[in-house]
């Protein structure tokens, strides 16, 4: 060992590597803190605004260049009619050719109670129909599949710009719309069309759904093995969530037979193979203005984020009160812890100088190529600042409009049984009520079941809401300090509790009118200026909804599809691939397995949310823990991708998305790669949980073979 003397001690020369290499760490790292980065250098880059293609105008010419793949006209007819999109803003898939549906268990999680028989618990045991016989209808859920898809966009153009006015331009897009869907509909009795919005008006499309009605539950996992590890878990990576459901489409009692479906597949994915979400991409905002962008992350992310931690912690509390064994209320706390973390994921973004500087960047070009041409330039060149000019006048009325506004989120229900007393009581001065059947009808207001904790808790995020969002010196806020707590406004309410008002409605019509009980004093200080502003702001709006159809026109003549449209609810198709990436100063794997799931249920001591049912202690001895359980690929996916379908090239279904990650929040205004990711089930993982764990074998059977085994 070479042995270097300093000040006469002796070091190793292992030693003096290692501090000359601290050395040389701390100081990169004190440069970049003095050195930060230039963002004028930052530049967009090429996928910046997404891939979520459209299967009207698929990039070939990319696949092909990118992947060596040339998909053919049959090739996208299968995805495009074996996808299907799901009632209540989710996507899903035919599996089998007797009208098997996958998608998530998240999707159909909120009606699952709505669909179990007396003495049953679907959420907390889960459900499996051994035979067509067991299967559960669904009320009020439906499929849709794309069958037919027409270019419109000339038609409703010309229409639009014979209007003179903003008004008169909107009115006229909604006639031509409504008179092209009742064209096709009397053609095509059997389906059903809408036609949509592409690059903000720059492009529309027409299409036609068949819509099955008759679904039923076939499968569902336990919620606990859906969403190991709740919110905590949710929107991370590592995952270990078997989060599916299988449904059944039904025809005159019995299933469907249908050509177009994934065939299952078993494949255990491989670092950087190509693979493909096909789903229905809700909405993002990736067109938008720069102004826009920041407009709604100071006017809107930045004033829900607070407002959502407040609901979590109370949800979470109650769910701690009922030692997790209220499931109804659980799933209410992963809807909402859900929520929090894609608003403040989101924030967070839009806070990213760099990725700001990505976005300003790309309007810069945009404006330099439209600036350009003088055509453009003449019909285009203005709206940035006219745009601008709309935000700013936005910006005046949009705290108050919030603040004024009840909630069906955050607001207590005295705020929304005062608002309904007095809807009731200006029917009377109008004379639609007789005065004599008043008290009847306001009986009818008061909700059942009242949780006054509850409501109480509301209520200190109402008072913030109005402290945070309304001037000190404004009428609302005066009122409401003037008393010393929570407990004090409600005792001077006659609206807190049921037998405070009935008695309260027997007074007579003035007497109510004239009382200063401080949830009415709310309405009737407020909904009048609110109906000004809500005018004001739909004005606005209604002009920005112009601008915006002509800045995606204009965008639409310079990019062509080689950028995709924002999502809007519609069938997609994104291509990405299977990818580690860096997180938390170590490696994501490209995928987990049940081993992890048994890791998490152990290492919380088998603690809400981490919990398992207990047969998860002893597991079959056929069932292999080492089978893949999730896993991720740099798919572009957001809300509404929920329960598509990941296919490798021959359009077998080899995972079924289901959530991304952290990385990937600001996903509604930017899309990058390079640590974003979508979160996917394993096909094999969910097949072996349904053949060893749940013992569901016709299932089973039905995902390999394409289809009902014969009896």
């Amino acid at each position: 060992m070479l042995i270097i003397k300093i000040f006469g001690k002796k070091f190793s020369f292992q030693f003096i590597h290692f501090v000359l290499a601290i050395f040389v760490f701390i100081s990169i790292n004190q440069a970049q803190t003095h050195f930060p980065i230039n963002l004028d250098t930052v530049k967009a880059q090429r996928f910046d605004m997404g891939k979520m293609w459209t299967f009207e105008d698929p990039p070939l010419d990319y696949f092909k260049s990118e992947y060596n793949f040339n998909p053919s006209k049959d090739w996208f007819e299968k995805l495009q009619k074996s996808a299907l999109k799901l009632g209540g803003g989710c996507s899903a898939s035919f599996v089998s050719e007797d009208g098997l549906i996958m998608t998530n268990h998240h999707c159909i999680r909120g009606i699952l109670p709505s669909v179990q028989k007396e003495n049953e618990n679907i959420l907390k045991n889960g459900f499996i129909a051994n035979n067509l016989q067991e299967e559960r209808k669904i009320n009020n859920l439906k499929v849709e599949q794309l069958l037919i898809i027409e270019d419109v966009t000339d038609q409703i153009q010309n229409a639009i710009y014979q209007g003179k006015t903003d008004e008169e331009k909107l009115s006229l897009l909604e006639s031509e719309v409504q008179k092209i869907t009742n064209q096709y509909q009397s053609k095509f009795p059997d389906l059903t069309f809408r036609v949509t919005s592409l690059y903000n008006g720059g492009k529309y499309s027409l299409y036609g759904y068949k819509v099955y009605n008759d679904i039923r539950l076939v499968f569902v996992p336990e919620l606990s093995v859906a969403k190991l590890g709740g919110d905590y878990d949710n929107f991370t990576y590592p995952r270990y969530g078997l989060d599916c459901a299988f449904l059944r489409a039904y025809e005159n009692g019995k299933p469907i037979k249908t050509n177009y479906f994934f065939k299952w597949s078993n494949q255990v994915v491989e670092e950087d193979q190509l693979v493909f979400v096909v789903g229905n991409p809700g909405s993002t905002d990736r067109l938008n203005t720069f102004e826009q962008i920041e407009f709604e992350r100071d006017y809107r992310y930045s004033i829900m984020v607070p407002i959502f931690k407040d609901l979590y912690n109370i949800y979470e509390q109650l769910v701690i009160d009922s030692n997790a064994e209220d499931y109804r209320l659980i799933a209410r706390l992963f809807s909402i812890g859900n929520a929090l973390k894609v608003y403040e994921g989101t924030y967070k973004g839009l806070l990213d100088p760099v990725l700001l500087a990505r976005k300003r960047d790309f309007e810069k070009n945009f404006k330099q190529k439209v600036f350009s041409d003088k055509n453009l330039k003449e019909k285009y060149g203005n709206l940035w600042t006219e745009i601008s000019n709309s935000i700013s006048e936005l910006k005046k009325y949009s705290k108050t409009a919030f603040a004024y506004t009840i909630s069906n989120l955050y607001s207590p229900q005295y705020l929304v049984i005062a608002s309904r007393l007095s809807n009731l009581l200006d029917e009377v001065s109008a004379g639609k009520i007789k005065s004599e059947d008043f008290y009847q009808e306001a009986l009818k207001l008061y909700p059942k079941d009242l949780n006054d904790d509850l409501q109480k808790k509301l209520l200190q995020i109402q008072l913030k809401v109005w402290k945070n969002y309304l001037p000190a010196e404004s009428d609302i806020n005066k009122f409401f300090n003037k008393f010393i707590s929570v407990d004090e406004i409600i005792s001077n309410s006659y609206l807190t509790s049921q037998n405070k008002f009935n008695e309260f409605i027997k007074k007579t019509l003035e007497e109510i009118k004239s009382t200063n009980d401080p949830f009415l004093f709310f309405v009737k200080s407020t909904q009048n200026q609110l109906k000004i502003l809500n005018d004001s702001t739909n004005r606005i709006n209604q002009r920005l909804t112009v601008l915006n159809q002509m800045l995606g026109e204009a965008l639409y003549k310079i990019y062509g599809n080689s950028i995709p449209p924002d999502a809007t609810g519609t069938l997609r198709i994104a291509d990405g691939i299977v990818k580690s990436y860096e997180y938390n100063g170590t490696r994501a794997p490209i995928k987990t397995t049940f081993y992890g799931a048994l890791d998490r249920y152990y290492s919380f001591d088998k603690k809400f949310p981490f919990n398992l049912p207990k047969y998860w202690e002893n597991l079959p001895v056929e069932f292999d823990l080492s089978s893949p359980l999730n896993f991720i690929s740099t798919n572009d996916i957001v809300g509404g991708n929920s329960g598509s379908a990941v296919l490798n090239l021959n359009a077998e279904v080899i995972g079924l998305a289901f959530d991304g990650n952290i990385e990937s929040l600001p996903n509604n205004f930017i899309y990058t790669t390079e640590a974003n990711r979508t979160v996917s089930v394993a096909t094999l993982g969910m097949y072996n949980a349904i053949k060893y764990i749940y013992k569901a074998e016709n299932l089973a059977k039905e995902l390999i073979n394409g289809k009902i085994e014969s009896e």
